[in-house]
């Protein structure tokens, strides 16, 4: 549920969104090759955890937990009640549900997993780009040290 103000949100809704993984490489040689499998399976595993959970903002100023139970959350959106199997749930810090939003994070957290995995001076970038549908998608460009 994307949160435009205190007021005026999305309505509960899903997305199946697709992730994108990008490098940008300073040279490409037989020698220093990129071992693919390392961004497959990172990048797999990020879709896993997100798969078929409902994403909340916890860092967004209109999103409230009133309480995180073992079974169940209940929180307000927007002044809005909601209470959903804990399961369900995955918070995760960042202010909005939004693909900018989202591509952001994820480019965080793969660039966090797989970068020390990553050929030293090959790679000079790492970009998510995270899609909800044809023609709508944001990608975040990180670049590594």
């Amino acid at each position: 549920m994307t949160v435009f103000d205190e007021a005026r949100k999305e309505r509960l809704h899903g997305h199946n969104y697709q992730l994108d993984v990008e490098l940008e490489l300073r040279q490409i040689d037989g020698g220093r090759l990129v071992e693919l499998s390392i961004i497959k399976d990172a990048a797999a595993a990020l879709c896993a955890e997100w798969k078929e959970h409902l994403l909340l903002a916890k860092d967004n100023p209109h999103f409230e937990v009133l309480d995180w139970g073992r079974t169940q959350i209940e929180f307000r959106l927007c002044g809005d009640r909601y209470v959903l199997p804990t399961d369900d749930v995955l918070l995760l810090p960042i202010d909005n549900v939004t693909i900018e939003a989202l591509s952001t994070h994820a480019a965080a957290l793969l660039l966090e997993r797989i970068g020390p995995k990553l050929p030293a001076g090959v790679v000079t970038s790492l970009s998510v780009t995270i899609s909800e549908s044809p023609g709508q998608q944001a990608t975040c460009t990180l670049p590594l040290s």
